[in-house]
């Protein structure tokens, strides 16, 4: 069997449909209706995990049977797992690990990806071509409800090489819309002002990738004299806003509309912001989603943060995933759709639970503080926390790239110090750095979501 034959497209989009299909009738369908389609396809991708030995052998440890879990009211009796579980699946049976089910699927063709490794060794990622292909459909039904248009050209900055990110956004946009697509890639894949320029002579409209780089390039195209908004027409960007001001973006950009999505590289697109920019829309039809306490591991009320735990509604395919805690953090908005929509809501990206640093007992996360520095005067944007151990106890430097001259540095210093004191609760250190110092260590040319934490800590015990 071929890759397309395996995936019957036409199927795929009348059981999950793009645009008016989806907004006038995925987004509306009543709620119990959509629970017993939600419940239909959870069956079936247990009965696929049940034959993946990673969830056999999980699930038999804590004393379950197929038997056990009826319906998706159940799903809470089976236990989450993270990243560091599939890492070790991947140690024990090299070099795959035993998390998917090609053994049990021969002949299905499989797209092999893995993560960025942002937080740690990349980790492979399986599709089948269903899986895949539903994937694609759900990011063009996100783009599609934040207002893409057929005539748009679309400018990528998601990386290639092994990483998923921009294999999936270049088969979202060539397979499932009529947009026309430029994949530049990061700024070592497409120098950033070699992206400025082609942006400028191919006439691109919507810019699709990490904000942080997003907003770089506003600041290379300004270093070139450019006039963003008029030399530069983004009318639309679409990437992974997390804290980041959508005003201060928006500005950077000439005014372009700012649009938020959130996923993982195991699951595709989650939850996608529409056009009333009141929190990101859950695919229910095609996600379970709960948010579950950090610590004691169980499932918060609406309006409470937690970390995202997804089982996916249609991979039961090579790589079932039921139950994954990704450690990002967010919260379900209990409040009800301006745009009347019955799906629920999530608050977007708040931070990783597993990249906190604990200070005089105060949590911190340097997305925290990369909000606080949003919009602030004489500075590019880039910031990195360093933290390290000293005298006994954990401290925190940030490091804030400033065009101001060196002679305003002390003062500057202070100011932010202050900042960061009366908004975090606790003291760090500032440390300002000329535009560009940053580059190597947080490789927001070279990564797709660039580093924000540096931890010394091992280093300096």
């Amino acid at each position: 069997m071929n890759y397309f034959d395996a995936v019957a497209h036409r199927r795929l989009l009348r059981e999950y449909p793009l645009r008016a299909g989806f907004t006038d009738g995925v987004a509306r369908q009543p709620r119990e209706e959509l629970r017993a389609l939600q419940n239909r396809r959870f069956l079936r991708v247990l009965r696929r995990a049940w034959q993946v030995p990673f969830y056999r052998r999980r699930w038999t440890e804590a004393g379950l049977r197929p038997r056990d879990v009826r319906s998706l009211d159940d799903v809470g009796r089976l236990p989450a797992y993270t990243k560091a579980d599939l890492m070790q699946s991947i140690e024990a049976a090299p070099p795959f690990g035993d998390y998917h089910g090609m053994d049990t699927a021969p002949g299905l063709p499989v797209v092999v990806q893995t993560t960025s490794g942002t937080t740690g060794a990349p980790q492979p990622l399986f599709y089948g071509p269903r899986s895949r292909e539903m994937q694609n459909l759900l990011l063009a039904r996100a783009y599609y409800f934040q207002g893409l248009r057929d005539t748009d050209r679309v400018h990528s900055v998601y990386g290639h090489g092994m990483v998923n990110g921009g294999h999936y956004i270049r088969e979202t946009v060539l397979h499932f819309t009529s947009a026309l697509f430029f994949s530049a890639g990061t700024g070592v894949e497409t120098r950033s002002r070699t992206q400025v320029e082609l942006m400028r002579r191919f006439g691109a409209t919507v810019l699709v990738g990490f904000v942080d780089y997003v907003r770089h390039l506003a600041e290379v195209a300004r270093e070139l004299g450019l006039d963003v908004g008029r030399d530069l027409r983004i009318r639309m960007i679409s990437g992974h806003r997390g804290r980041e001001s959508r005003e201060s973006l928006s500005r950077a950009w000439g005014g372009a509309e700012v649009f938020d999505w959130y996923g993982v590289g195991d699951t595709g697109v989650i939850a996608a912001e529409g056009p009333d920019h009141a929190g990101l829309y859950v695919m229910e039809d095609a996600h379970h989603v709960d948010l579950v306490d950090p610590d004691a591991r169980t499932v918060v009320p609406d309006g409470d943060v937690g970390n995202v735990c997804v089982t996916v509604l249609f991979k039961d395919d090579i790589f079932p995933v039921v139950r994954f805690d990704t450690n990002d953090l967010s919260a379900v908005d209990p409040a009800p759709s301006p745009l009347g929509l019955g799906l629920r809501r999530l608050r977007g990206f708040l931070g990783r639970s597993d990249n906190m640093v604990k200070l005089r007992g105060i949590n911190v996360y340097p997305t925290a503080v990369g909000e606080l520095l949003q919009g602030q005067p004489d500075i590019t944007g880039e910031f990195l926390c360093r933290v390290e151990r000293l005298l006994g106890r954990d401290e925190m430097t940030v490091l804030i790239e400033t065009r101001a001259p060196r002679d305003r540095h002390t003062d500057m210093a202070g100011d932010y110090g202050a900042l960061f004191r009366r908004k975090l609760g606790v003291e760090v250190g500032v440390e300002l750095v000329a535009p560009g110092i940053l580059a190597s260590r947080t490789g927001i040319e070279s990564r797709q979501k660039p580093l924000r934490l540096e931890d010394n800590r091992r280093l300096t015990d």
